[in-house]
Formats: C-alpha cells, structure tokens, sequence
C-alpha cells in the first residue's frame, strides 16, 4: 500500500504507486486540458506531485513542452537567481565490497588500481584544491568496513577543514558515503558536515537488487530508507538522486519524486539537492551495456520537469556531462556544477598518468580548469558562487527552506556569491577571468535592492581588494 509518510521503503516507493502513475501519464499525455490544469499550477511555485509531473514528462506536444522549459527557467530565477555554486568532489578510497555492476570500484573488478588517501596525502588533495579556488568538497569513498570505517571518514573531514594554504579554505564538506547507522550519522553531523548525499541509483527493487547482487548495498530497503535514519541523527540537509540508464527513466523520475515527498511529509524538509547522473564508460563499465540510456532531448525535460516540480532544491549537474549539455540545462534549473574534477583517488595532487591503472570510478566528460568553467559561466551571465555561508550561518534544513521556499533566499545568497566571487578573483583567477569577473560584480551589486545590504556588500568587496577574507550575510 502506497503511504507517503510510511517509513517502509515499500510503502513510501510503491511500485503499485508507480505503475499506476505510469499508466495514469499515458492516458492524459495528449489531455490538453489536463496539461494546462497542471502547468498552472506549476506557475504557483508550490511544486507538483509525481503523477502531475509524469503527465508532463509522457506529454509530447511541442507548445506544451515549451511551456515547461519556459517556466523551468522562469521558476530557477526566482529561487536561485543567476549563480551557480562550484565544487568538487574528493575521492578518499576505492576499496568497496559492494558488487554493483555499474561501478568498477566493485569488488571482483581485479584490474582498477586500488588506493587510500593517507591523512598526509588528503593534505596535499586539499591543498591542491584550494589553490585551484575551490571552498567546497563532495567526499567519496566505497563501502569498506575495515579499509573505510566510520572513524577513518571522520578523521578525513577533520583534516580537510583543518588546512589553510594562502587563502585557501575548505568551507563545507559535503559527504556522499554508504548507507550507515543512525549513531554513525550523528557522528558525521557532531563533524560538521553539510550535506549528505547518497544515491539511490534505481527505485525499482527488482533490478536494484539485480544491479547490487552481493555486498551490504543489496539491501534495498536499508539503503532507501538510510535519509529517514540521517534526518533522524541530525543531518537536517539530504541530497538525492537516480543514476539514469540503469531502469526506465519514466520509473526513476515518480521514484525520486515520490522520496522528495516523503522526505517533505515526515520530516518537513525536502531534498536540499537532487543530482541526475547519467550512467559513463569507466574501467571496465561499457554504458552501451544497459539499454535504458536516455537522450539528451529526454535528459533537458528530465532536469526542467525537477526544477518544476521541486522548486526550493538545489540541482546538480557533474562533469559526468560535457560542456554542450551542461550548458544546455543550465537555465532549466540548475544550481550547482562541479569544476576540474578528477574520479580518481589522489588526482589533484598527482593526476594519474595515461599508462597507469587508473583509479578512477568513470570518465569526466568535461575536463576544463576550473578558471576555464568559471569564465564560460560569466559570459553566459552567471555569477560562479563559492558561498557556504548558509550552512555555517546555520540556515539548513527547515530554516534554509523556509526561506527559499518564500524566495527569500537571494537577499543572502546574491551578495554572498558575488563577495566568494570576489575572493576567487583576487587570489587564483586568470588575467582574463578576472577581467570579465570585475566588470561583472559591478554591474550585479547594482542590482541589490536593499540600499542597507548593497552598501554592506560594497564595502566588503573592497575590503577583499585590500586583503581581507571570509565575509558573509
């Protein structure tokens, strides 16, 4: 039985639920009237539930699609404004004893190279990241209990924050491990974590469990219920996401959307983000392998028919996708791009050489600098935010979508992102990026519209030009 507040995957994923909403689409993908009801209420910015945005995904009108893109971009302007958050993500261990068949970091794959960062050697990661200008970090590792213990992850998110090169600084670590303990979960929160982050990579149980056949990670409803024991110890910000290509994309969107709800019915607080990954070649993962591949078209409406439908998340995309696509679902909705990464263990420091064996877990699809990705936002008229001034201000979970959800948060996060914009010129930007940057600051300060907050924001951005860091509304 389909349960919204349950706190049974099974109930609160129903595959009933889902199929009955699959059929529902089908039969109203052409009801015009229908389609019209549910874009106005879209227009509303009180989001829709799975079944209304599954008709809309089923829905091939041209005008009608249009319509959704249109107010895609519409609805990420007002809650998110023109900035795009910049981070990147820190593989700390490849060690896994998961057997998931998309991910080469599986434990019967006896080519990848196996490694383990070394406190030392996170030092020497951080650093390096730092004097790219980066100030936030997604850290990854695989599912090992004795190579990658609770108390090894904390120890790495100590050390991150802990190091200071120039005017470097890791502001937030955000953490994308395995499904764990309640009491494990209080611990990454007592750490200071931002965001915890875990895919649910399908939300069809059959071939979830098909696609996990051995390790701790075949445990289907462990793993989609591990948000609920996350919240429960602390974590008031989740980050969701499907890896499309594994099952029918129409499937994963109700799922997703259906978790989002959940989350959103029992907790009072949605998803803080959802990612939309894409299945990637890797070490020894041939993506042509699964038949569920989704088009770039499909992917564009999958990323616009999120941001409709979640209107305060944030949404990511990674360099998974190359520059042409990112571009293209920029305006549809998303917040937040990762820049320069490496999938490999330790390859910031030491970037793993062609004729080794690589560590890495998939193939970055776009691989520019990170002062090359900052200065392709610019010209598109985005502002390349490095802000995480939310989460140390204490604005997460409730508090944080109280005021996005009233559209609200751009009072705090439009100057902050201009003064960590600020930052990143002063101390790492090219000749030419700095350029477009200044010019760029200037004419967005004019748009601050509290007279109070815009001459705060003046004055600060002239006290980084003298040399001074780390201020925040």
């Amino acid at each position: 039985m389909y349960d919204v507040k349950s706190m049974r995957a099974e109930e609160f994923i129903s595959d009933e639920e889902i199929r009955e909403t699959l059929a529902y689409a089908d039969a109203n993908k052409d009801n015009e009237a229908l389609i019209d009801e549910i874009i106005e209420k879209a227009k509303q910015r009180k989001g829709l539930n799975h079944r209304e945005a599954s008709v809309l995904l089923a829905c091939e009108i041209p005008e009608k699609v249009e319509a959704v893109y249109r107010l895609a971009e519409q609805i990420k302007k007002d809650f998110y404004g023109n900035r795009i958050v910049l981070f990147a993500p820190l593989y700390l261990s490849n060690y896994c004893v998961n057997g998931c068949v998309y991910c080469p970091y599986h434990l019967k794959n006896k080519h990848i190279a196996r490694k383990k960062l070394t406190q030392e050697e996170i030092v020497k990661e951080v650093t390096a990241l730092q004097d790219m200008g980066h100030k936030r970090l997604a850290i990854e590792a695989g599912e090992d209990p004795v190579n990658n213990p609770i108390e090894y992850i904390l120890e790495c998110i100590n050390t991150i924050y802990s190091i200071k090169h120039k005017n470097g600084a890791i502001r937030r670590v955000n953490v994308n491990i395995a499904a764990t303990t309640v009491e494990n979960y209080r611990k990454l929160k007592d750490a200071g974590i931002g965001t915890y982050i875990l895919f649910q990579e399908t939300y069809h149980k059959e071939s979830y469990e098909k696609l996990h056949p051995t390790g701790p990670k075949h445990d289907y409803a462990y793993h989609t219920e591990a948000m609920d024991r996350a919240m429960e110890g602390g974590i008031d910000d989740v980050g969701l996401g499907v890896l499309f290509g594994l099952d029918l994309y129409r499937y994963e969107f109700a799922g997703l959307l259906m978790h989002a709800e959940h989350l959103e019915a029992v907790h009072g607080v949605g998803p803080h983000t959802i990612s939309v990954p894409r299945v990637k070649h890797a070490d020894d993962i041939d993506p042509a392998a699964f038949d569920n591949g989704i088009s770039d078209d499909t992917f564009a409406k999958i990323c616009a028919l999120i941001r409709v439908s979640v209107p305060y998340t944030g949404m990511i995309i990674s360099t998974r996708e190359n520059q042409e696509v990112r571009e293209r679902v920029l305006p549809l909705g998303v917040s937040q791009i990762s820049g320069a990464s490496k999938t490999s263990v330790g390859g910031y420091a030491e970037p793993e050489k062609e004729e080794e064996v690589t560590s890495e877990q998939f193939d970055v699809s776009d691989q520019r600098t990170l002062d090359e990705v900052v200065n392709w936002l610019m010209k598109l008229g985005y502002i390349p935010s490095f802000c995480t001034a939310c989460y140390r201000e204490g604005r997460t979970g409730d508090r944080f979508m109280a005021l996005c959800k009233n559209m609200q948060i751009l009072n705090c996060c439009h100057p902050n992102a201009l003064m960590t914009l600020k930052e990143y010129l002063e101390d790492y930007a090219s000749e030419e990026t700095r350029k477009i940057g200044m010019e760029l600051i200037d004419r967005e300060l004019e748009k601050i519209p509290n007279p109070k907050v815009k001459q705060t924001a003046y004055e600060h951005i002239h006290d980084i030009a003298e040399g001074k860091r780390d201020f925040r509304f």
